[in-house]
């Protein structure tokens, strides 16, 4: 929303329509901001419409505003504040526009819920650490963490948001979204990345086709592929690098070591995998 009210059109009048009907059950017309704030005209504006803008703000009416704010206004000890108030025009006019500022920053500045879903299922995707990287313009990125349930609350006074979500059994996206003042919620799909899931199935599963098994991870991993287990938080010292043969080996093998793996993330180049990270349930034998 444009900060400069007198600059306010179509969207951003109607958004503020809304707002002021929700809050306060007032209403404004589109014409009244042509006469009041787009036009030249020192046209006074009705004191229902004071007092219900001054209400808005968060005044009890505009008599409590004029009485809460004096002390701002220029000259303000030299202009006694009375019922001719009316009369002076340019103060008046000044305050109106105190008035405006305020309901900018009320409606602009909004609390906004994103949830996360499968795109196959439609499931809530909970549990699942999901990491979102907030891109914002000419600065770094700010990095939050999804709640467990699956959902993260992002306050802003951006129109407009643009993100980079991460999760370890879904494919990495980036999500651009125009937020909407009055619709608060949205939900944002994510595609399952199919070789994480995978491993974790080989990992949990007594397959006994293991020859299948070794010919299927093969042709998931990058000949290159650098592969890290990092410790896990019970326990284990330091960080274990494979190669791509030691992996699958370690995989495969009956008595392997690698039991439930937790995937914490997979980078793909060519169409298989070339970085991949993981750690090793100590809870589960």
């Amino acid at each position: 929303m444009n900060p400069e009210i007198s600059d306010w059109k179509g969207q951003e009048i109607t958004d503020f329509q809304e707002d002021l009907l929700i809050k306060v059950n007032g209403r404004l017309s589109e014409k009244w901001f042509y006469t009041h704030i787009k036009s030249s005209k020192t046209t006074l504006p009705r004191i229902d419409v004071l007092n219900m803008l001054s209400k808005y703000a968060g005044y009890s009416n505009w008599d409590d505003f004029i009485f809460k704010n004096s002390v701002q206004v220029p000259q303000a000890e030299k202009v006694r504040l009375t019922d001719n108030i009316f009369i002076k025009m340019p103060l008046l006019l000044l305050v109106i526009m105190v008035i405006l500022v305020v309901v900018y920053n009320l409606i602009n500045t909004q609390t906004y819920r994103f949830s996360f879903i499968d795109a196959d299922t439609g499931e809530p995707i909970v549990n699942s650490n999901i990491r979102i990287d907030v891109l914002q313009k000419d600065e770094s990125p700010v990095n939050y963490e999804c709640g467990k349930d699956g959902n993260f609350d992002l306050k802003t006074d951006e129109s407009r948001i643009k993100m980079i979500v991460r999760s370890p059994y879904y494919l990495v996206d980036t999500i651009d979204r125009i937020l909407k003042k009055f619709n608060h919620n949205e939900q944002i799909r994510l595609q399952a990345d199919p070789y994480a899931l995978m491993l974790r199935y080989f990992s949990t599963t007594d397959v006994k086709a293991w020859q299948k098994r070794r010919e299927q991870l093969d042709k998931m991993i990058s000949e290159e592929a650098i592969i890290c287990q990092v410790p896990d938080k019970k326990g284990g010292i330091g960080m274990e690098l494979y190669d791509k043969k030691e992996f699958i080996d370690k995989l495969t093998m009956p008595a392997t070591s690698l039991r439930q793996i937790e995937i914490l993330d997979t980078r793909y180049e060519n169409g298989r995998i070339a970085i991949l990270r993981f750690k090793v349930k100590k809870d589960i034998k």
